[in-house]
C-alpha cells in the first residue's frame, strides 16, 4: 500500500508557540515529502482523551497517528517521515553523516533553544547572551566548513528544520522586544541561513505568522 494513501494524522495544538515550534518542525517535513495530512487541535489546558490515548507517557504534542500507530516527539517523528515516504531526502544516507546530523539536531534542541529563549526572557541580559554567542559560535563553524547554503547541504536537512527556531521565532522576539541576540556582525553564516531558510516555500507554508510571534513575545516578555 502506497504510504501517501494511509491514515495520517498529526495531533496538535494550535495556539501555544511553545507548543507551535515542535509542531511546525513535523509540518516542514511533512511539506518536504508532499503528504496530505490531516490536523487536529489539541487544547493543552483539557487535554483530549486522543491525546492521552496515543502519547499516554509525555501527555504533550506533537503526536503523529499513522494507520493508528502513534509517534511521538518532534525529531523521532521527522525520522519516520523520512523512513516511510520516499523523494525529498531529510536525513543522510551515508551512516556518519547521519549521526552528524543527528548530533547537530540533538545540539541546537537541547542546548541552543534553551540558552536563547533564557537571552530572550532577560530582555538580553549580557551574561545570558553571551552565553548563548558560545553555543552559536559553533553553529556559525560548522556552516562555515560546510560552505553550503544550509547545513544539509544545497537541500534543507534535519538539523537545518531544527534550527528554525533561530530564524523565525529569534528573530520575531527580538523585534517584539527590541534586542539583539543574532547579530549579522557577530554571526554572518547564520545570519546568511536564516535568509536561505525563511525563503524556501515549504517552510513558508509551515510556519506560524511573523505577526503572531511578534504579539506572542510582546504578551509574554514585554514590560509593563
Amino acid at each position: 500500500m502506497n504510504p501517501a494513501t494511509q491514515e495520517l494524522k498529526p495531533v496538535y495544538q494550535e495556539m501555544a508557540e511553545e507548543v507551535k515550534l515542535y509542531v511546525t518542525r513535523v509540518k516542514i517535513a511533512m511539506n518536504l515529502k508532499g503528504i496530505n495530512y490531516e490536523i487536529i487541535q489539541e487544547d493543552l489546558d483539557n487535554k483530549s482523551p486522543d491525546l492521552l490515548k496515543y502519547n499516554p507517557v509525555l501527555k504533550k504534542v506533537p503526536v503523529l497517528v499513522h494507520n493508528g500507530n502513534p509517534i511521538s516527539e518532534s525529531l523521532v517523528i521527522i525520522e519516520y517521515i523520512d523512513d516511510v515516504w520516499k523523494g525529498v531526502p531529510i536525513m543522510p544516507n551515508d551512516a556518519y553523516e547521519k549521526a552528524q546530523a543527528r548530533f547537530w539536531a540533538t545540539f541546537i534542541a537541547d542546548k541552543c533553544h534553551p540558552a536563547l529563549f533564557k537571552a530572550i526572557g532577560s530582555h538580553g541580559e549580557e551574561q545570558a547572551v553571551a552565553e548563548a554567542h558560545e553555543l552559536l559560535q559553533f553553529l556559525e563553524n560548522e556552516l562555515n566548513v560546510k560552505g553550503t547554503k544550509f547545513f544539509g547541504g544545497d537541500n534543507i536537512n534535519l538539523v537545518d528544520i531544527c534550527a528554525g527556531y533561530i530564524a523565525h521565532w529569534v528573530v520575531a522576539a527580538e523585534e517584539a522586544l527590541g534586542i539583539e541576540v543574532v547579530t549579522k556582525d557577530k554571526f554572518p553564516k547564520i545570519a546568511e541561513w536564516c535568509g536561505n531558510y525563511i525563503n524556501c516555500q515549504v517552510v513558508k507554508d509551515g510556519l506560524p505568522p511573523r505577526e503572531r510571534l511578534v504579539a506572542y513575545y510582546k504578551g509574554r516578555f514585554g514590560k509593563a
